[in-house]
């Protein structure tokens, strides 16, 4: 019997799985937790490093080994020099033998297509879009960062809520974000709103998402504008990739797009928008309903490391 672990280093958690594997089965899961980000870049590497090693002594206890025999990270900051060597580093005084740490967009690529083609689009704080050919090649889209773009993300969302919001009180149209935006950010004024909105590192936009997004149900005319657009950009950008791959890949038929993140998980307005945008444009594509969850895809690499047939 084998013994794997999938690791799922989001910006905000890190979520960990140990998963038993036994000839002819999928695996029985021995043991699940949750902790802090391992991302350097949001919490500092030595907050990183606390984070990681408690949720590994956790799952481990809960799952009663002291080692396993492969395990993968998937990690938003993967690309970085010394982030690899760092993970795997801990990883080794956990006793694990074999061992990758991938970017958190392949590991959601392998929960929705173990390997094969396809489009995912990632829509949370951020936002990217990532296409993989048959032949394993990748192409991608979008996620230049929240200043230079991640459109469709939270982020984005909040950022363009306030900026229409203002016009529309420039013009007295009438819209409720900027209460709502008062009450979350705590300020008293427009005045106050827009110091805070303007300072440096300033207020988490992305927070505001959830509010727009209830008063996109509620009918206001500025939140229901920023998530249409939301939509639009979101499915521009899986269009793109999928001429990229179509392109540069002589790829004919049409490959499934998945997703993942609050935005389209959380707001249906921008998921409803999302899917009949895509299914407008390629009536034939295929659209995940649900969304995808990127440790099944950590476990699925490392079973395969573990030399599992699973």
């Amino acid at each position: 019997m084998s013994v794997v672990l999938g690791i799922d280093g989001g910006g905000t958690r890190t979520r960990a799985s140990i998963v038993a594997l036994s000839a002819g089965d999928a695996g029985h899961v021995l043991a699940f937790a949750e902790s802090g980000s391992i991302k350097r870049l949001r919490v500092g590497a030595q907050v990183a490093e606390e984070n990681l090693r408690a949720l590994l002594h956790e799952v481990y206890t809960q799952a009663g080994v002291k080692s396993v025999q492969a395990a993968c990270c998937g990690v938003a900051s993967a690309a970085m020099p010394g982030i690899p060597e760092w993970i795997t580093a801990v990883f080794a005084d956990f006793g694990v033998a074999r061992s990758e740490v991938v970017g958190d967009e392949i590991i959601a690529l392998d929960a929705a297509f173990q390997g094969g083609p396809g489009i995912l689009q990632i829509a949370g704080t951020g936002s990217n879009t990532v296409g993989r050919a048959p032949d394993g090649k990748m192409e991608n889209a979008g996620g230049w960062s929240s200043r230079l773009g991640d459109e469709g993300s939270g982020y984005w969302i909040g950022l363009h809520a306030v900026r229409r919001a203002l016009h529309a009180y420039d013009r007295e149209e009438p819209t409720r974000v900027l209460d709502a935006v008062g009450r979350v950010w705590g300020t008293k004024t427009i005045e106050e709103l827009v110091n805070l909105g303007d300072s440096t590192p300033g207020p988490d936009f992305a927070a505001l998402a959830p509010v727009i997004s209830e008063l996109a149900e509620a009918g206001d005319p500025v939140a229901v504008g920023v998530l249409k657009q939301a939509a639009a950009d979101l499915v521009d950008f899986v269009l793109l990739v999928r001429d990229k791959l179509r392109r540069k890949h002589n790829l004919t038929a049409e490959v499934p797009v998945a997703w993942i993140g609050s935005v389209i998980d959380k707001a249906w307005k921008v998921r409803e928008s999302f899917t009949a945008g895509l299914k407008a444009a390629a009536p034939q594509i295929m659209v995940g309903d649900k969304e995808v969850e990127g440790i099944e895809g950590a476990l699925w690499r490392a079973k395969r490391l573990a030399g599992s047939n699973t």
